[in-house]
């Protein structure tokens, strides 16, 4: 089974829209459910998204320096 990654919903006074700042895991890396999995950053804050399930990190799909609006997937969980 595999899993997206997606940005949350930031709240009203957010946006729609954040960047990712810095990837806590690599392609390949096995993370757990709840773990911080990636930095994002608004011009009102940086936050992190946590893993939605134990597994192993299988793709990103959004890279450093991009921009990702609210429930856009960022990258896929694959089970062990």
């Amino acid at each position: 089974m595999e899993w997206e990654v997606t940005l949350p919903e930031l709240g009203e006074d957010a946006g729609d829209e954040a960047e990712v700042s810095f990837w806590y895991a690599e392609t390949g890396e096995t993370v757990e459910g709840g773990q911080d999995l990636v930095e994002m950053v608004t011009d009102k804050a940086a936050f992190t998204v946590p893993s939605p399930q134990s597994g192993t990190l299988k793709k990103i799909l959004t890279p450093e320096g991009k921009k990702v609006r609210v429930g856009e997937p960022m990258a896929v969980i694959a089970e062990d």
